[in-house]
């Protein structure tokens, strides 16, 4: 595959362009991922639809996303990024202007499942195509931007959709996405470097049994996390069985499988199998500031509405202020260093709001907040270069892929798991109306447990660095 370098002006130029199109496409997944949850009641209205019932306007597009990831960055490797990265491209955005004139509830559904798959193309070529794009002494950097682009996203997409939805109706937040989606193809139809010629062998080489038996086991799993609101039914239960199932015979199936989409022999690194499971954790203590938040805002401190939201994007915020300099850092002490640091900022954040006593007021909250986000742009930019540095071209795909559906894992059970420690830790059935003090027993509990988790997460930090050494890791 041809690499843009940085000699010449106009190999300048075109990693800039390059840089660009990467860019969009990590920004634009972001930024749908709950740039509609602010339109959920106007659209809920205009269909005559229930909550339980628009809610799937959401689920279908993060489903689509953590269960089809895995697969398309194989795909990617198999069929070449550029062509697929297009295909995503065009996708995502078809699937926007369609979501846009969506004629009633289901369609607008589908349509969010297919911006859900065009989005799992961009998020996991992406960081695929990192290595083959810019030098790889600014690979940290480039990662760095990236997590930039995903924060400035998430930042946005509450107050962006809400603005929007009320000012020109809901259609229009998904109707934005087309002059950005079409910018970003051209960018990369220009700029992006052209595939290595593919032969029929290759292409016929995508494993589409372990891709459904994948997809088949995550959608399970995911299920079972999300449906009931975080209560654990007889469904739950079942879905969560299929899953386990799902796992066996997914590892069968790769075992005996003349072309694996994912080869179970890299899980013998110990930095991979630790970067994925850190990644898992990390997404998991992240998601707790989410659920937990907003509770411990309103009712322990008795902030309107208006703050809670002011509050709660200051953590975004600081990730997207952090991002690049994180990624400087990396670039500078490396990756293993900073992985553990960040992953100790995490910790301390975690351990001062299991202690932090609410007389402490707004200040007590942020700046914890503050800790836990900066030195997660941190760790996300260390563990992101650890693992996409040394990866071999044919793999890129499929571990970018991982990484994301690990990530995305971790939010899912940090929203219903931790979700169901906060709710068990206040002692109430109905968390709206429980009392400021157990809300705030709730929220020290919830946290007490994401730093046993973040100890979790440092222990196989430095286990998998002790048993890997100073050697690159190499899939």
């Amino acid at each position: 595959m041809k690499t843009i370098t940085a000699e010449g002006d106009e190999g300048v130029v075109k990693v800039r362009w390059a840089l660009a199109s990467l860019s969009l496409s990590m920004l634009m997944p972001s930024l749908d991922t709950s740039i509609a949850n602010a339109a959920l009641p106007i659209m809920a209205q205009a269909f005559n639809a229930g909550f339980q019932t628009v809610q799937w306007i959401v689920l279908a597009y993060l489903l689509s996303i953590t269960t089809l990831i895995v697969s398309v960055g194989r795909l990617g490797d198999v069929i070449g990024r550029r062509r697929l990265l297009l295909a995503g491209i065009l996708l995502f955005t078809v699937a926007s202007a369609l979501c846009g004139i969506a004629p009633t509830l289901w369609f607008l559904i589908a349509a969010r499942a297919a911006q859900g798959l065009g989005a799992a193309v961009m998020m996991a070529l992406t960081l695929a195509s990192v290595s083959e794009t810019v030098p790889r002494e600014n690979t940290g950097s480039t990662m760095g931007l990236l997590g930039t682009m995903s924060a400035i996203g998430t930042t946005l997409d509450p107050t962006l959709g809400g603005l929007l939805s009320a000012g020109f109706g809901w259609r229009v937040i998904f109707l934005v996405n087309v002059p950005l989606g079409i910018l970003n193809f051209l960018l990369a139809y220009l700029y992006r470097p052209v595939d290595r010629q593919k032969s029929k062998a290759d292409e016929a080489s995508f494993d589409k049994t372990g891709m459904v038996v994948l997809t088949s086991t995550v959608v399970a799993y995911t299920l079972a996390m999300t449906i009931g609101r975080g209560k654990f039914g007889e469904l739950n239960i079942d879905l969560l069985l299929a899953a386990v199932c799902g796992v066996a015979i997914f590892v069968r199936v790769e075992a005996n499988a003349a072309f694996p989409l994912i080869q179970l022999a890299m899980f013998r690194s110990p930095a991979l199998s630790a970067s994925l499971a850190m990644s898992a954790l990390v997404s998991t203590v992240m998601m707790s500031t989410l659920v937990v938040g907003p509770f411990y805002l309103s009712r322990a401190l008795g902030l309107d509405a208006a703050l809670v939201g002011l509050v709660l994007s200051v953590g975004p915020l600081v990730a997207a202020l952090t991002g690049v300099p994180a990624g400087g850092i990396v670039d500078r002490f490396g990756t293993q260093r900073m992985t553990i640091f960040g992953l100790i900022g995490i910790a301390i954040g975690c351990l001062l709001l299991s202690i932090v006593p609410a007389t402490f007021g707004v200040f007590g909250y942020i700046a914890p907040i503050v800790c836990i986000t900066a030195s997660y742009a941190l760790f996300q930019a260390a563990n992101n270069t650890a693992v996409m540095t040394n990866v071999d071209a044919d793999q890129r795909g499929v571990i970018s892929g991982m990484l994301s559906l690990s990530r995305n894992l971790g939010l899912i059970t940090g929203a219903s798991v931790m979700g169901a420690v906060f709710a068990l830790a206040t002692a109430t059935t109905d968390i709206t109306t429980a009392r400021p003090e157990d809300v705030a027993a709730g929220m020290r509990m919830t946290f007490a447990v994401a730093e046993i988790l973040m100890v979790v997460g440092l222990a196989i930090a430095m286990d998998a660095y002790r048993r890997q050494g100073r050697n690159s890791l190499r899939i």
